[in-house]
């Protein structure tokens, strides 16, 4: 239990944290995120991947049973929609708290207090993977078409590169002298805090009132995620650390983009602000519970 509360209880204080700057600075939330996913995210990447170890991992499994437990949640969001008769709008925004958890702001967070560099790797890896789905699929999942655009968007994301240089760096055996080396490792350390600082900023301008849509949605999102990671892991043999960490992440509220998705794409912009918020705050109780399980 004292595991539990030391890896989730620095995440809850720093984003605390960023609420109350929001509240009393009033800093530019939109800039201060492009900040930190267009400059210090990517440095966090290259340093995980360009660090680690060979066949620590067994990546293409990992892949798969991520792929796989997409899939569940997709289905499963489906047939909800249908089956409580939702309109449109709300259908889409249901699909979208189901399949695109917050892997960025709080899912490495998490996974680094909870498993440490281990853990990291494996949560930059998820990350990677769903930002590829969250913008490579997410406009075509929405309106339809677009998915040649939705893959180029991603190929613009500065961190997608930053893959591709640590992936060479790791392969190729190479190392960044000192002087490069320091400045890049503080810059990837920097990035974490960052991150849980911003999503305080962003929860503290989300409004937070729910009903049976943004509850539902919620625990599709907490543990829905959770239950088809889980089985998509022991259908493909995961253990260890990537078992943990691939259902610990799945486990995560809904991403604040599932909003700007909903809102450019078709969705309920007002529901799926409201399921971000109230996923957001519903998780501080819904990962130690999911900690506790994945041992």
């Amino acid at each position: 239990m004292g595991v539990v509360f030391s890896a989730t209880i620095p995440v809850f204080l720093l984003a605390a944290l960023g609420f109350f700057a929001q509240r009393v600075l009033r800093p530019d939330v939109p800039g201060y995120i492009r900040l930190v996913l267009y400059f210090f995210v990517p440095f966090l990447v290259f340093h995980q991947v360009a660090g680690a170890g060979g066949g620590r991992m067994d990546l293409v499994r990992f892949a798969a049973a991520f792929a796989l437990g997409y899939l569940f949640l997709y289905l499963g969001a489906q047939l909800l929609g249908r089956l409580l008769g939702l309109p449109r709008p709300a259908a889409r925004t249901l699909l979208a708290a189901a399949i695109f958890p917050n892997s960025g702001n709080m899912g490495l967070s998490v996974a680094l207090f909870a498993l440490g560099e281990a853990g990291l790797e494996r949560a930059v890896v998820y990350f990677l993977l769903a930002t590829v789905v969250l913008f490579g699929l997410g406009p075509a999942l929405f309106r339809g078409g677009g998915l040649a655009e939705g893959l180029l968007l991603t190929l613009r994301l500065p961190f997608v590169w930053a893959l591709g240089l640590g992936v060479a760096f790791a392969w190729g055996g190479v190392g960044l002298p000192l002087f490069l080396e320091r400045p890049v490792a503080m810059l990837a350390q920097a990035a974490i805090p960052m991150l849980l600082l911003g999503l305080g900023m962003q929860i503290a301008g989300t409004p937070f009132r729910f009903g049976g849509f943004e509850l539902l949605a919620s625990a599709l999102r907490l543990v829905g995620g959770p239950l088809a990671a889980a089985l998509a892991g022991r259908l493909l043999g995961l253990s260890g650390t990537d078992y943990a960490v691939l259902v610990l992440i799945s486990g995560m509220p809904v991403a604040v983009n599932a909003y700007m998705l909903a809102a450019e794409f078709g969705g309920d912009a007002g529901l799926a602000a409201r399921t971000v918020a109230v996923s957001t705050l519903a998780s501080f109780l819904s990962i130690p519970a999911v900690l506790l399980w994945v041992g």
